[in-house]
């Protein structure tokens, strides 16, 4: 089965009916058929912009505790990969959460993510490898 990372865009997108993606996303989500991987730092951004309805917060995480998506736990040893890519990519400029869905790429060789960011289109992984945004270019 595809194993695919997720950032926190879509994430807010299929949570908040306001957000532009909501529908694109929800069209997306129904279709998809894998496993979802994302980070801690993802989550909590995402938590983050939900802060608008905490029953929103709610669902969302009753949603992860379904097994909706796995949460990659990241050692103390990937800290020195994501200061190596923020300061490759410091004129993007990327975000934390954006670095540690690279890195949970590089370990667990997962070379596909869903998000709504053009960044994923810059980005390399260790091996100078983009990771294809399957949202964007869903072949």
């Amino acid at each position: 089965m595809k194993r695919c990372l997720i950032d926190a865009g879509p994430l807010i997108a299929l949570f908040d009916k306001d957000d532009n993606y909501h529908q694109p996303v929800i069209n997306f989500m129904q279709t998809f058929k894998g496993h979802l991987y994302t980070s801690w730092p993802v989550l909590t951004e995402v938590l983050h912009m939900l802060d608008f309805n905490v029953q929103v917060q709610i669902d969302f995480l009753q949603w992860i505790r379904r097994d909706a998506l796995q949460i990659v736990p990241l050692s103390k040893e990937c800290i020195s990969r994501i200061i190596d890519l923020s300061q490759k990519y410091s004129d993007v400029p990327m975000d934390f959460a954006d670095a540690t869905l690279i890195v949970i790429s590089e370990v667990n060789n997962i070379k596909e993510i869903i998000s709504i960011d053009s960044d994923f289109y810059i980005y390399r992984n260790i091996r100078n490898e983009f990771i294809r945004n399957i949202f964007n270019d869903p072949r």
